[in-house]
C-alpha cells in the first residue's frame, strides 16, 4: 500500500490544442483529445494539414507565451523513430513527446529544438514505440555491463520532454509503462524517464513490472525556486519519490543541474537529508543517483536570455571552462577546481546520507 496521494501540486493544462490532418484519424488522439477535454481545454483544432501555424507573436516573449501554452498533437517523422543512443543516461532514446510545459530558465532543450517552444505529443504511439522490440540487446551503456546489466536494454523517455508534465493530457507515459510492464516488448526491455512533477496518482496504480525507472529530477532549495518556474516544488517531488517506490518501482533522483549557489554544501546536504527521511521506512528501495553539473552553449544561452531577459542565472564564459567536442561545439563547465570539489563532496554525502542509492555517473 502507498500512502494517501495529496493532489497534484502542479499540473499543466494547456491553453489550445492543435491537431495535425495526419494525426487526426490516430487511435492515440482519440485518447489525447478524451483527456484534454476531461482537463478543461475548449480550444481544440484539427488543422486542414500537418503545417502548424499562429504561434508567433509581434515578438520574442509573445512567441514563448503562445508556444508555452500550446500542445500540438503530431505525426513523429521517420527520423524521430530510429531509436539513438543516449550515453550516458541509457542504451537508447525513445521520443513520445518533444518540448516541455515548464520554465526552468537553465532549459536544456534551449538551442536544440529550432522553432516556437511548443510541446509536440506524438499520436502514432505504435510506431514511436515499435523499435524498442527490435532493438533489445543491441545497447551499450546497459545492456550487457557489469555494472548495469541487470537493468537490460534501457530505453530513456525524457531527452526531449518531461512526460509527466504532460501526461495528464496525453497518456502516452501510461500506455508505454502497461505494455512494457506487460512484457509485449520483451523481458529484456526496461523504461527510465525524469521528471520534475508529482502526478503519479496514475502510475502508481500500473502494473508496470518493475520495468519502469523513475527518477524524479530535484535540486537546491533556492536554485527550484528560483530557476524552476511552472514545476512542482522540492518536498511534492520527494513525496512522489516515495510513492513510486512504496509502488514498487525502481526510483532514482538526478540531481541536476548542479550550481555551486552561497551555502549549497548546506542546501544540498538538507535535499538528501529529506530524501533519506522520505524512503527510511521504504522496504527494498532499489534507488539510484545521476548528478550533472550546469553548462551552457552559446546558442543556449542566446535563446535562454531571449525568454527570460531578467534571469539572474550565471552564464559568464570568463568564469567558466570551454570544453570542446569532436565536432567543434563548445559548452560552459565549471573550472576544473570548482567541480573537483563538488564531485568529491557529493559522492561522500551520498556514500554517507543514501548509502543505497547506486551513483550511474556525475558529469
Amino acid at each position: 500500500m502507498t500512502d494517501a496521494l495529496l493532489t497534484p501540486t502542479r499540473l499543466w493544462t494547456p491553453r489550445r490544442v492543435m491537431i495535425t490532418k495526419s494525426a487526426a484519424e490516430l487511435p492515440h488522439t482519440t485518447e489525447i483529445v478524451r483527456r484534454c477535454e476531461a482537463a478543461g481545454v475548449s480550444d481544440i483544432d484539427v488543422l486542414p494539414a500537418d503545417r502548424l501555424t499562429g504561434l508567433r507573436g509581434e515578438s520574442e516573449r509573445e512567441t514563448y507565451a503562445r508556444a508555452k501554452s500550446t500542445l500540438a498533437v503530431v505525426v513523429a517523422p521517420p527520423s524521430a523513430l530510429k531509436p539513438q543512443p543516449i550515453p550516458p543516461s541509457a542504451d537508447w532514446r525513445i521520443d513520445l513527446a518533444k518540448g516541455c510545459p515548464a520554465h526552468c530558465q537553465y532549459c536544456y532543450l534551449a538551442g536544440s529544438l529550432s522553432g516556437p517552444p511548443v510541446t509536440r505529443v506524438y499520436a502514432n504511439l505504435d510506431d514511436v514505440l515499435a523499435p524498442i522490440a527490435t532493438h533489445v540487446g543491441r545497447g551499450t551503456i546497459t545492456s550487457g555491463t557489469a555494472e548495469r546489466g541487470h537493468e537490460g536494454t534501457t530505453f530513456e523517455m525524457s531527452c526531449y520532454t518531461d512526460p509527466l508534465g504532460i501526461e495528464h493530457v496525453t497518456g502516452s507515459l501510461a500506455a508505454a509503462i502497461s505494455r512494457v510492464g506487460a512484457g509485449e516488448f520483451g523481458p529484456g526491455a526496461s523504461l527510465r524517464f525524469t521528471t520534475k512533477f508529482d502526478d503519479v496518482a496514475e502510475l502508481v496504480g500500473l502494473d508496470h513490472g518493475g520495468r519502469t525507472r523513475v527518477r524524479l529530477s530535484v535540486n537546491a532549495r533556492d536554485i527550484g525556486n528560483r530557476f524552476e518556474g511552472g514545476t512542482a516544488r522540492m518536498p511534492a517531488r520527494i513525496a512522489a519519490l516515495r510513492a513510486l517506490a512504496q509502488a514498487g518501482y525502481p526510483v532514482g533522483v538526478t540531481i541536476a543541474p548542479i550550481m555551486p549557489v552561497p551555502g549549497w554544501r548546506e542546501q544540498y546536504g538538507e535535499l538528501l537529508a529529506d530524501i533519506a527521511a522520505a524512503l527510511a521506512d521504504v522496504p527494498d528501495v532499489d534507488l539510484t543517483a545521476e548528478i550533472i553539473t550546469h553548462r551552457f552553449t552559446p546558442s543556449s544561452k542566446d535563446v535562454l536570455l531571449s525568454w527570460y531577459p531578467a534571469t539572474k542565472l550565471e552564464m559568464d564564459e570568463d568564469s567558466r571552462s570551454a570544453k570542446r567536442s569532436k565536432f567543434g561545439g563548445v559548452k560552459y563547465v565549471y573550472p576544473k577546481d570548482t567541480m573537483a570539489e563538488m564531485k568529491s563532496w557529493f559522492t561522500e554525502e551520498l556514500r554517507d546520507v543514501l548509502p543505497a542509492a547506486q551513483l550511474l555517473y556525475w558529469t
